[in-house]
């Protein structure tokens, strides 16, 4: 159904996988529907999300045995909490997004070696929750450099496949909202929407709709979900994304337009789910996408222009430097014994780039960040570009690293 720009990218055989690839369940849990872990084989941890001191994140548990593990959360009362993540040396193992208070309650299951891990609650009054898992450690792999890279892009897939499932259902509510001409609530849920393509997008654009030439923006995949008025093709029109917000916040209605933007936006989305599951990655395309996806921060999220109409260039912003973060952590491993100075001097550049972001986060804005107008802009455009700048030129190495290493 669809095509690459260029040939589809084959790298060589991919390895097993990691042991902590991830199983997300894909439907709520129905109430009642717990298992313990004599009935399903893993080790249960309740996840709790209230809305004290200013929203509070509970563990039933905080260490259990290496094995399965399933993690189940549920937001009670916490209006400013959506996310809970799975991290373990920078990478984010398993996640659950859009956590209204609320909803039927959601898990995710993961084969956990042993070692220290966090549960990360953005924005909780306890973001950050070590969590123990006891026992022996999986095997690091074995096979030198390579193979430890090669092992490296299998686990980033499993990343990005992720994303992009959680993007199709943050989609379809932002979809029913818009069919139910819900404005408010549309207003809301896009910018919940917009992060999951952001983490991921130089990993998953390029693609073309088979029938057209790679030159036709009617056929560009990466178009259609996310072209801006910065690149409109007068020939193409208006699609994706940014077609959306204009309508909601600028024209500020739901027209037939608007609705039939969202049922193409919600197509192409679906295609592009079934796309990610064949993608294959070479070290280095981790590193470039890494590169790429910073690229774009001082492109289109520091000038302003990727959110026009709405000012959730943050959002974007954030969303840009985590699938980076990303993409060197599944590098990390291979790039401790190629370069440890350089590692150590990129992972040092995005803490101060994280840290200079959550400066500007706000919970009582949707996703999470102070909206980026252009008395924004005009006073911090250049801190946040010199900070991107910073790591930037080191991340910028790493492609040719992992790329000749032996």
């Amino acid at each position: 159904m669809i095509q690459s720009k260029v040939n589809r990218r084959e790298f060589g055989k991919m390895g097993a996988g990691l042991a902590l690839a991830t199983a997300f369940a894909q439907v709520p849990l129905r109430a009642g529907a717990f298992q313990t872990a004599s009935d399903s084989g893993a080790a249960q941890v309740a996840i709790t999300l209230t809305g004290d001191n200013g929203g509070t994140c509970t563990l039933d548990k905080n260490s259990v045995p290496a094995g399965p593990v399933t993690f189940t959360v549920t937001n009670e009362s916490a209006t400013s909490l959506v996310e809970v993540e799975l991290i373990s040396n920078n990478r984010i193992l398993g996640e659950k997004e859009n956590l209204a208070p609320g909803l039927p309650s959601v898990s995710f299951t993961l084969t956990l070696g042993g070692g220290m891990y966090q549960i990360y609650c953005p924005g909780a009054s306890n973001e950050m929750q070590d969590f123990e898992v006891t026992g022996e450690a999986a095997p690091r792999p074995e096979g030198g450099v390579t193979a430890i890279l090669d092992e490296g892009t299998v686990g980033y897939k499993n990343y990005v496949v992720g994303v992009i499932d959680s993007m199709v259902v943050a989609v379809e509510r932002l979809n029913d909202d818009i069919v139910a001409r819900d404005l408010e609530a549309a207003k809301a849920a896009y910018p919940l929407a917009r992060p999951f393509y952001e983490r991921t997008e130089s990993s998953v654009e390029g693609f073309v709709l088979d029938g057209f030439d790679a030159t036709d923006n009617l056929g560009n995949l990466d178009y259609l979900i996310d072209m801006r008025e910065s690149n409109l093709d007068p020939d193409a029109g208006w699609h994706g994304f940014h077609a959306i917000e204009r309508d909601l916040f600028e024209g500020g209605a739901i027209t037939d337009d608007t609705v039939a933007y969202s049922a193409e936006l919600m197509e192409n989305v679906l295609l592009l789910q079934t796309v990610v599951a064949d993608l294959e990655f070479a070290p280095e395309d981790l590193a470039n996408g890494a590169a790429a996806l910073l690229e774009e921060v001082q492109a289109n999220k520091i000038t302003g222009e990727e959110e026009a109409y709405s000012h959730y260039d943050l959002v974007d912003f954030a969303a840009n430097v985590e699938g980076a973060q990303q993409a060197f952590a599944f590098l990390q491993p291979g790039m401790e014994m190629i370069d440890p100075d350089l590692t150590v001097q990129v992972n040092t550049e995005f803490d101060n780039v994280n840290a200079l972001l959550k400066t500007y986060q706000d919970a009582s804005v949707p996703g999470g960040y102070i909206l980026y107008t252009a008395e924004v802009r005009d006073s911090e455009g250049p801190v946040l570009s010199k900070a991107v700048q910073l790591l930037q030129e080191p991340l910028a190495r790493i492609a040719e690293k992992v790329a000749t290493a032996v």
